[in-house]
């Protein structure tokens, strides 16, 4: 590289060294230390080992993998519906319906966990006012293990479709029209041409759009930690909340850096997988 163009690039390697690896790399040294009374001790893998023992570690793997099994298909398929709605020539006011769809997207974590917390209030809530209207009876949505989790998967749905709608929006509309028009030729009807055609045409794009999912889903804290704190009885507790707790609650940044490193690993394999299973041509 000329020598000028190292001046320009040394600013944003500096910031990437200061901000990024340099705590990366005192993160996965830290782990291997357990701070008592303000001294450090080397402890070797006693951290890692501590996570196996740890039932809460456990708990909040197996709510993120539950969140992802339950939320990323739904959300990428709504988005995919969405999508393939809003791309129809025949539907009217599409910028507009476009608009609202990714307006969620734009909102800032914080304050839309904050409304979904008050909609889902038990007394007086909005949600429980409207299924009132119905004769159904107030449900406990923040106190109740199984309709935490289901408000939590509601939210994270309700923000990030319209995100990934835009996305394979694009995908969709650089389809080539003769495509259409060939299926159409040989007597595709809607449902065959979008599942042979469409589909096919979008894998890049659903790839993409799967793997940031899945990572969003592993490192969820804000909704959960709003909605829930993690409760009730840990339902919705997850690894980053957990480390979270452990780290700046309870100071113990060894403990806490280990089980960011392990959620740092488990992200890598799970995204790994989901890459060659859906690369894999059908």
């Amino acid at each position: 590289m000329q020598r000028p163009g190292m001046w320009f690039v040394l600013p944003a390697a500096a910031l990437l060294v200061i901000f990024f690896a340099y705590p990366l790399a005192v993160s996965l040294m830290q782990s291997f230390f357990r701070t008592e009374g303000g001294v450090s001790t080397f402890v070797g893998l006693d951290q890692y080992a501590r996570m196996l023992r740890d039932p809460l570690v456990a708990k909040s793997l197996g709510n993120a993998l539950l969140i992802l099994v339950v939320q990323v298909p739904l959300m990428i398929a709504l988005a995919v519906g969405l999508a393939y709605l809003l791309n129809q020539s025949w539907l009217r006011f599409r910028s507009g319906f476009r608009l609202i769809t990714f307006l969620p997207a734009i909102t800032t974590l914080v304050a839309y966990s904050v409304v979904f917390r008050v909609i889902m209030t038990t007394d007086g809530g909005l949600l429980n006012q409207a299924l009132g209207l119905f004769g159904a009876g107030p449900i406990d949505w923040l106190n109740n293990d199984f309709w935490a989790r289901v408000a939590v998967i509601a939210s994270i749905t309700w923000r990030w479709t319209g995100y990934n709608m835009v996305i394979i929006l694009a995908g969709l509309q650089a389809i080539p029209p003769e495509l259409y028009e060939a299926a159409r030729i040989d007597g595709a009807g809607r449902w065959q041409t979008f599942w042979h055609v469409v589909v096919p045409q979008l894998r890049p794009v659903l790839i993409f759009t799967s793997v940031t999912s899945t990572i969003g889903a592993l490192q969820l804290f804000d909704e959960n930690f709003i909605l829930t704190g993690g409760g009730p009885n840990s339902a919705t507790l997850t690894p980053v909340l957990y480390l979270y707790k452990i780290g700046f609650q309870q100071f113990d940044f060894g403990y806490a850096s280990a089980i960011a490193w392990m959620l740092v690993v488990l992200t890598a394999i799970i995204a790994l997988v989901q890459f060659r299973i859906m690369r894999e041509k059908p």
